[in-house]
């Protein structure tokens, strides 16, 4: 099933058809039961904040699919200095095939999303993480099914909002239960 939208920048760009849809098609994946590809494909990777398990998992899938992942860290491009996000995401647009930005600000991913001419994809940003909410919630599915109840326990920062979003989204019941300072 095609999404409605190129990008993705937050769990509720998909409607909750094209995320059950998404889930499908990620369980069949990592069964082996369908062999997408992505030959010679590249994705560039823009990581603002660095994170270990952010850029294998990304790196690695690229690889597994048959493309190719580029790695974009603060010391390799201009991002926001010397350079326009907006003129930094038009050069990418004209030559990789994706963007995966892992970003401070939520507004700067959408301007890359606006700007650049291929996919963009959020890699985590003070507002979102729906990529990590998608992982969660084909564990659960996994795991326990889809009629569950999860308790969220800790901080109520990107990675919760996203995730509350995407449960509700889902039909998965969620209890939250978030420090006042958090």
């Amino acid at each position: 099933m095609p999404l409605a939208t190129d990008d993705f920048l937050d769990i509720d760009d998909v409607t909750p058809t094209e995320l059950d849809a998404l889930l499908d098609r990620a369980a069949a994946m990592k069964a082996g039961e369908t062999d997408p590809r992505l030959t010679d494909a590249t994705l560039g990777m823009i990581f603002e904040k660095p994170s270990t398990r952010t850029r294998v998992s990304f790196e690695t899938g690229m690889t597994r699919l048959g493309g190719h992942a580029m790695f974009l860290g603060p010391d390799d491009i201009q991002l926001g200095h010397g350079e326009p996000l907006r003129d930094t995401a038009r050069v990418l647009g004209r030559y990789v095939d994706g963007v995966m930005a892992r970003l401070f600000d939520h507004e700067d991913v959408e301007v890359l999303a606006e700007y650049a001419d291929c996919p963009v994809i959020n890699g985590l940003t003070d507002e979102a993480h729906p990529c990590q909410t998608l992982a969660d919630l084909l564990t659960i599915r996994e795991t326990v099914g889809s009629d569950a109840t999860v308790a969220w326990v800790g901080d109520g920062n990107n990675v919760g909002q996203s995730f509350v979003v995407g449960a509700a989204m889902a039909g998965i019941d969620v209890a939250v239960a978030t420090p006042a300072d958090y």
